[in-house]
């Protein structure tokens, strides 16, 4: 099983910057890939396993599908719906803590390959929502970030009892 890193680790608040994708790239995705897959995990960012790399893991497939990973370099979201709703969401880096994060119900993400070829996919739901959370990681935007100061505080005092 992987060792994630755990908040508050700084690796978490870094933005990696585009690159073109190269060999060292791709044996990152293949262990974002294995950790996802080892713990079916919907999506990973890089940072998650202590890699500042444009790179996330996401599976299109919805709750309760078996996971379908793609691997996303250099990942941006290129439009958003203005409609928007709250849902849960979590991270690896904090287990237990689970929180309403609003998002875009409907997104456009821009993509490399792994040739390097850029490619853009539409999502809708709850796939749009998990690109759009591992997004947001790859550019040092933790889910935390999102909520107002006294939930992430209070979420933090929860994550911070159960580490005791």
């Amino acid at each position: 099983m992987t060792d994630f890193v755990v908040f508050p680790n700084p690796v978490l608040q870094h933005a990696a910057q585009p690159r073109p994708v190269d060999a060292a790239m791709l044996a990152v995705g293949e262990a974002l890939r294995a950790a996802a897959a080892g713990v079916e995990a919907y999506g990973l960012a890089a940072a998650h396993i202590g890699r500042v790399e444009p790179l996330v893991v996401i599976s299109l497939a919805g709750p309760g599908e078996a996971r379908d990973y793609r691997l996303l370099f250099n990942p941006t979201v290129q439009t958003k719906s203005e409609e928007s709703a709250f849902g849960p969401e979590g991270s690896v880096s904090m287990p237990g803590i689970e929180v309403p994060i609003e998002r875009a119900i409907r997104v456009e993400i821009g993509f490399d390959t792994a040739a390097g070829a850029r490619e853009a996919l539409l999502l809708e739901g709850f796939a749009a929502r998990v690109a759009q959370h591992e997004i947001d990681q790859v550019n040092g935007v933790f889910f935390l970030n999102r909520l107002s100061r006294l939930k992430r505080d209070t979420a933090i005092r929860k994550f911070s009892k159960s580490q005791r």
